[in-house]
Formats: structure tokens, C-alpha cells, sequence
């Protein structure tokens, strides 16, 4: 009887051990999440691109004489009209005094061919002078007219061919370097290059794109008024010019060499800091992307077709949702399919989640060290694979230039899990 009690007291112990158990299952587990909402990103692209002269003037002898000197500073600052160089005048001088003698004679012969002409004109009506002889007084009153004027011309040509021994500069800009010295012989035949002339402020800046990508995004809905057209250049320090450029001109040939359109900028240069043949680095702002989403990268999965987030549905459950990711952005994707307003994307704590799973969801912000990688996929990884028909997927490589992600306190993810 004694056997029969003990065992009923170890039974009731052992039940109550087990119900102690169930009543102490773990509670479900704690994710950080971000309530999503549509915005408006600027679409920007990162290209190369070259420095050139906003204008270029090549500098060169007209006539032919001996280079005298050469006035100008060599890398110096030139306003138009200045003085660049100066050709020996002997020749052109002495073609100017034999050009004016010409002139004077033509003039002389032209007012004697009027008088005679006058003359004949009064005598024609009496009768004292015949037909003959007044027509060949005005003909050779109007043969000297002619004549005076092939004078005059030739002396003006000569004035002209005087004013080009002070060769002065075409345009505004920085005089380059002097391409012959003084006591060469210029102007023999082809006229003869001096130096050059380059306006440098402003600047164009030279770059090209894919006819793909450009085509891509000129299929967009996009809001030029917000900075569209603007384009940030970052020099070799990787520092900002101080000076925002604009896209002015954009090709519609697309070079059958390369696959790619030409585009160009001008951007401001009073400091002269920026020079012609560098090559920079572009930010082209093509204009505002609008109804998209950010999500950082380390809530963005992928499996083998697609990429996805996780989202606390209703009742907090775990629900898979995939997407279509445009582009890496500031450490971020931006998800152009795939979500709606007001969903709570998990982007800390994603190894704990499970689709279908309850969990306890907590706000997160920026700052907040993020968990391991979810199993089965590379949380900030680029998506590999896209649902058939999506364009503009990062592609595989990019996977390793964003991989491993990093939050806002700039803390990678651990290793990853496997996914369920």
C-alpha cells in the first residue's frame, strides 16, 4: 500500500514538472523593424569623365615676315585684343607705301578722265565734238573710276596684312606655350601656329553612357525640376568641387565602337582650380525617381530566382514578399516592386524570423547593430536573380562590391544561416 502512495506522489511531481515546462516556453523572438513609405529618390549615376577648354583658339601668323618678339607671359592670363607677338613690319610697310602711291595715281588719272568727260558732255550739245569722241571721254572717265577703286582696295589690303605683324589674341583665356622663337621665318605658304589660346572658365566635361542604360533611363517617369541635369564632380583626393556642372548637351549617335552616347557638361572654374585633359569622377543627377522605397541593405535577400524581404504582417507573422531592387544607394536599396505603403520590413534579428512565425517586432533606427545574415540568403548582398522580366537587377558582380552590408552604425553582418 506504502509502494502504491510513493508512486502516485512521483506521478503528480512528474506532471507538475512538465506543465512547469509548457508554462515556461520562450516567448516569440525580437526584431527590429522599419515601416516603409513611398519617396522620392534622385537618380544618379556614377560615370567618367574629361576636362576640356570651353573654347580653344589656335594662335597663328596671317603674313609672312620674322617673328620680332613675343610679348605675352607664357601660361598667363590673355584678354581678347591683347598683344601675343610681334612680326618684323618692313615688308608689310613697304606693300602699304606702294599700294597708297597706286591709289594716288588712279585718283589723279580718275579726276583728269572726269574733267575730259565734263568737257564732253558740254561741247556734245553744239555739235563740236562727235559721237565718237564723247563716248570714249566717258568710257575712260568710268575705266578710271574702276581703276581707283582696285587702288583703294589694295591699299586697305595692305593696311589689313600691316595690322596682322601685331598678332594679338582671338579670345579670352590662358596663352600656352610659345611654339616657334624669335627670328624664325612664319607665314611661308600655310600660315604658321604661334601657341594656343584656352578659355578655362567655364569648362565642358566630356563622358559617355551605355546606350542601354541611357535608353533604361530615358523610359523613366522622371522629375527634372528637382536638380535634374545637375552633376557633382569629385576630383582625384576625393574631394567636391566646390562648383555643381550641368548636363548641356546629349548625344543621339550612338558610337559603333564603344556602344555608347556622348554627353557633356560645363562646369563653372573662376579659381581656375580645375584643368583641360583631367579625368574626374562624375555624379550625374538625372533627375527624381518617384514611389519607390529605401531599404537598407542588410534586410534585402536572395535566393535563387529572386530577391525578397521579410515583413511583419498581421498578427505579427513572418511574410515573405519579394521584390525588384533598382539600384544600391548610400547604403541602401532602392525597390522600385514589391512592397506598400506601411509595410515592417525586419531588418535587425532576420535570422529569427521564420515565414509564418509570430514575432515580438520593435522599431528600428539606424545605429542598432543588426543580426546575422537569414539562412538561405545574403542579407546586403546584391539579389542575384530577378523574377523573370525584371530589368535593371544588380548583377552578380555588383553582389561583391555590396556584400558584406553594413547599418547605420556601419557593423556587418555575421556569418549567415541557413534558411528554411
Amino acid at each position: 500500500m506504502r509502494r502504491l502512495l510513493s508512486i502516485a506522489v512521483l506521478v503528480a511531481a512528474l506532471s507538475a514538472c512538465g506543465q512547469q515546462e509548457e508554462q515556461a516556453a520562450p516567448p516569440p523572438p525580437e526584431v527590429g523593424v522599419l515601416t516603409v513609405q513611398p519617396t522620392s529618390v534622385a537618380l544618379e549615376q556614377e560615370l567618367v569623365g574629361r576636362l576640356a577648354p570651353f573654347r580653344s583658339a589656335d594662335v597663328r601668323a596671317r603674313v609672312p615676315g620674322v617673328l620680332e618678339r613675343r610679348v605675352y607671359q607664357e601660361g598667363s592670363d590673355v584678354n581678347e585684343g591683347d598683344v601675343l607677338f610681334r612680326i618684323d613690319p618692313a615688308q608689310l610697310q613697304a606693300a602699304l607705301g606702294t599700294a597708297q602711291g597706286a591709289q594716288a595715281q588712279a585718283q589723279a588719272n580718275a579726276i583728269n578722265a572726269k574733267s575730259a568727260a565734263d568737257r564732253a558732255r558740254q561741247l556734245a550739245p553744239t555739235n563740236f565734238i562727235s559721237k565718237a569722241d564723247l563716248d570714249n571721254a566717258l568710257a575712260a572717265e568710268r575705266s578710271a573710276e574702276a581703276a581707283l577703286q582696285a587702288a583703294r582696295a589694295s591699299t586697305q589690303t595692305a593696311q589689313i596684312n600691316l595690322g596682322y605683324a601685331t598678332v594679338r589674341a582671338p579670345i579670352s583665356g590662358r596663352a600656352g606655350k610659345q611654339q616657334l622663337t624669335e627670328g624664325a621665318l612664319v607665314g611661308q605658304g600655310d600660315s604658321t601656329l604661334l601657341t594656343t589660346v584656352d578659355q578655362i572658365d567655364p569648362l565642358y566635361i566630356n563622358f559617355s553612357i551605355g546606350a542601354a542604360e541611357f535608353n533604361r533611363i530615358r523610359a523613366m517617369s522622371l522629375d527634372q525640376a528637382a536638380g535634374g541635369g545637375q552633376v557633382e564632380i569629385v576630383l582625384a583626393d576625393g574631394s567636391v568641387h566646390d562648383q555643381l556642372a550641368t548636363l548641356d548637351f546629349s548625344g543621339d549617335v550612338v558610337d559603333p565602337a564603344s556602344g555608347a552616347i556622348q554627353l557633356r557638361a560645363t562646369v563653372p572654374n573662376p579659381d581656375r582650380r580645375l584643368l583641360p585633359g583631367v579625368y574626374v569622377t562624375l555624379r550625374a543627377n538625372m533627375g527624381q525617381q518617384s514611389g519607390v522605397y529605401l531599404v537598407p541593405q542588410a534586410a534585402v535577400l536572395r535566393d535563387a530566382n529572386t530577391a525578397y524581404v521579410l515583413v511583419a504582417g498581421e498578427g505579427d507573422k513572418v511574410v515573405r514578399k519579394p521584390v525588384r531592387t533598382d539600384r544600391a544607394q548610400d547604403g541602401q536599396w532602392v525597390i522600385t516592386e514589391g512592397l506598400a505603403a506601411g509595410d515592417r520590413v525586419i531588418v535587425s534579428g532576420v535570422p529569427k524570423a521564420r515565414p509564418d512565425a509570430v514575432v515580438a517586432p520593435k522599431p528600428w533606427t539606424p545605429g542598432q547593430a543588426q543580426a546575422p545574415a537569414a539562412p538561405g540568403g545574403a542579407a546586403g548582398a546584391a539579389p542575384a536573380a530577378q523574377p523573370a522580366g525584371e530589368a535593371g537587377a544588380p548583377a552578380a558582380s555588383d553582389a561583391a562590391t555590396a556584400a558584406p552590408a553594413q547599418d547605420g552604425a556601419g557593423q556587418a553582418p555575421a556569418a549567415n544561416d541557413t534558411q528554411d
